[in-house]
């Protein structure tokens, strides 16, 4: 029979040789939180620029019913101007945030119904030699990376979820988060200028109709935190000759005691 100190190492080993399986298995079951850490910037609707066939007023393709975006573009449409070669759209385009540096990170609560295909939902605009540094698009009800990169969410139809995109631009990466979990992790395309975009933007073999809905879409960046508690260099400067200005008072005060003392 062993003894008691033979069975107290066994289940010590056992124990410390399941702990990295339990590790994974908490991994793939519990989602992150990708808000940790970022501050969230203040939109309103003013920061939302409704892109549209050009030729069409806006009710005919977009509506917000209890904060609800909904947003619809046919592949017959014309391009959301004139002088634009581009493929039919209707999107949110986001602005006043527009960057080139930092960490900033797009969230939303979207929703695709069945039947649209061949349609980008997300992107990030602004890259080196293509437009975008991030498309998110549906085919036949799968969210792709592009049109052939990996397949994130193979069902998005008719169900809402949480979409989170954060873009390191010193870093150079892109990751997609989908309902707390990280799908997409991949350099981005560089580019001096960026900013975030939502709704329908008609891709190759695009199906007739195309509509997404969006709501709780947000705007964050990490950038406020690093920046807010980082005095500016006026704030240092007079710092600074605030400090000298009170080294030569004391100074001058010390002359004037030594004086009247030796006096």
């Amino acid at each position: 029979m062993p003894s008691s100190s033979s069975l107290f190492v066994l289940v010590i080993f056992l124990l410390f040789s399941t702990l990295p399986n339990l590790r994974n298995v908490a991994v793939g079951w519990h989602p992150v939180d990708p808000l940790s850490g970022f501050v969230e910037l203040p939109l309103n609707e003013s920061n939302f620029d409704i892109q549209r066939p050009y030729d069409v007023p806006l009710h005919e393709r977009y509506s917000i019913i209890n904060g609800v975006h909904k947003l619809w573009v046919f592949s017959s449409d014309k391009p959301h101007a004139l002088t634009s070669n581009t493929n039919p759209r209707t999107e949110i385009r986001i602005r006043g945030y527009d960057y080139s540096t930092g960490v900033w990170q797009f969230e939303g609560h979207g929703y695709v119904p069945s039947g649209t295909s061949g349609v980008c939902i997300m992107q990030v605009f602004g890259a080196n030699r293509t437009a975008t540094t991030l498309m998110l698009r549906v085919y036949e009800g799968a969210v792709t990376y592009y049109r052939s990169g990996p397949v994130l969410v193979p069902r998005i139809y008719d169900k809402w979820f949480r979409l989170n995109v954060i873009h390191d631009v010193g870093a150079g990466k892109v990751k997609v988060f989908v309902d707390g979990v990280l799908k997409l992790e991949v350099k981005d395309r560089g580019g001096a200028s960026h900013y975030f975009k939502c709704g329908v933007y008609a891709q190759n073999d695009d199906s007739s109709c195309m509509e997404s809905r969006w709501k709780g879409i947000k705007g964050l960046t990490v950038d406020c935190i690093e920046t807010r508690f980082r005095p500016s260099r006026v704030a240092v400067e007079m710092s600074r000759l605030s400090t000298e200005a009170d080294d030569t008072a004391d100074a001058s005060s010390r002359l004037k005691h030594d004086n009247l003392t030796n006096n």
